[in-house]
């Protein structure tokens, strides 16, 4: 390749893009299938190595400072420049106006931001317990670090009742109906030489798309040990950690909140936490996996270092910090945590329980006909069919 010598900068995207592309090309011949088999488990590795590429960006980005950061942002997109926050901007004022007219313009792009998400929430997390615990706490969190962000200052309806109630709640509810439908559907996973008409390729090809299979989701069994106890709780507090760094990246670094950047980590990281949580899932409740899979281990060391790039380039902003509401946020989150997952094991108890309680009689009464049964006659049932013969037989 012939590289242009009057334009450095048009030399350097080039590099860095072939260097990705490279990378992305031994990551679908190299790196492990993942935990997902649609559309396509190349489809997982490739995203698996943008995983590592974006776990090592923030590697280099720790050691740079602040300035250099910027400056890269700025090449990236020039109008970042002129944008800054605007820290005296009241949010959450005239909290006793409850006017239609008011409580109409809250909801905007955010109102329907927050609805998909909870719903991509629900079909990766299948279980209401764990996600009405992680979306009150998350209010809790808001109020906790509003002192810091003041786009977390809300009032008391619009915190409880618009997104609580309404945008998590709905989208709670629709994902929770989606993996229902989902756990119900029968797949038909015809080859697309079988298919003789034009509309059922295509549809076909949608349904490429879609899970191959889409078994039901059971976090907390009633006999839980308490090992998968505390890795429920540590999912609950370590999702709290996800999304706060999503507000303090977007702060520390101004940038809008539709911005592209801001939007395609989102959507990435969507991406790497939905293979992340199931491989999770698989450790917690399967004795026979041994280990957190890989994407849930590269996952983790993205979570952390986003972490510590916010506490390193956002040190003005955190010597605001009231040291008093950071404990006791953290000590509600592990009691609040620690009480939503044991409530939802009860629960799951009490569950057991009644289903046992209300077995019909018929099935009981076989069930202790046949634990009650001696052992030469079961050993001797080979299969329920017999034949006549033998059984006019053993009557004579």
């Amino acid at each position: 390749m012939d590289a242009n010598e009057t334009n450095i900068e048009d030399n350097i995207w080039a590099g860095i893009l072939c260097a990705v592309f490279f990378f992305l090309i031994i990551s679908l011949l190299a790196f492990p299938n993942g935990p997902f088999t649609r559309p396509h488990p190349a489809v997982w590795r490739i995203i698996f190595g943008c995983s590592v590429l974006y776990l090592l960006m923030l590697q280099f980005f720790m050691f740079q400072n602040y300035k250099t950061i910027m400056n890269i942002f700025y090449w990236l997109d020039p109008k970042l420049e002129h944008f800054h926050i605007n820290m005296e901007k009241e949010y959450g004022a005239n909290c006793s106006d409850l006017s239609f007219d008011r409580i109409y313009s809250t909801i905007d792009v955010f109102a329907w931001g927050h609805f998909l998400g909870w719903a991509f929430k629900a079909v990766l997390i299948r279980h209401a317990g764990i996600l009405w615990a992680i979306s009150v706490m998350w209010e809790i969190t808001e109020i906790t670090f509003a002192h810091l962000l003041p786009n977390f200052v809300e009032c008391w309806w619009d915190a409880l009742i618009l997104d609580v109630l309404i945008c998590n709640g709905l989208g709670i509810w629709v994902g929770l109906r989606i993996c229902k439908a989902l756990e119900m559907r029968e797949y038909k996973w015809a080859s697309i030489k079988d298919i003789s008409t034009t509309t059922g390729k295509l549809k076909r090809v949608v349904l490429q798309f879609t899970p191959e299979s889409f078994t039901s989701i059971r976090w907390l069994d009633p006999k839980s040990t308490a090992m998968r106890f505390a890795a429920v709780c540590q999912l609950v507090i370590f999702w709290q950690v996800t999304e706060l760094n999503t507000f303090f990246l977007k702060h520390i670094f101004e940038m809008p909140p539709d911005h592209y950047l801001v939007v395609g980590r989102l959507v990435f990281i969507g991406l790497v936490v939905a293979p992340s949580v199931r491989q999770y899932y698989t450790y917690v409740t399967d004795t026979r996996c041994k280990r957190v899979g890989t994407q849930c281990w590269v996952y983790g060391a993205i979570m952390v270092s986003e972490a510590i790039l916010c506490l390193k380039n956002g040190k003005e902003l955190f010597e605001r910090t009231q040291g008093i509401n950071i404990v006791l946020w953290l000590i509600t989150q592990v009691i609040l945590s620690v009480a939503f997952v044991y409530g939802c094991m009860l629960w799951h108890r009490a569950q057991d329980k009644y289903n046992k309680s209300t077995e019909s009689p018929s099935k009981k009464g076989k069930a202790q006909n046949a634990d009650n049964s001696p052992k030469h006659e079961q050993k001797g049932k080979k299969s329920p069919k017999k034949s006549p013969k033998r059984n006019v037989q053993k009557v004579e």
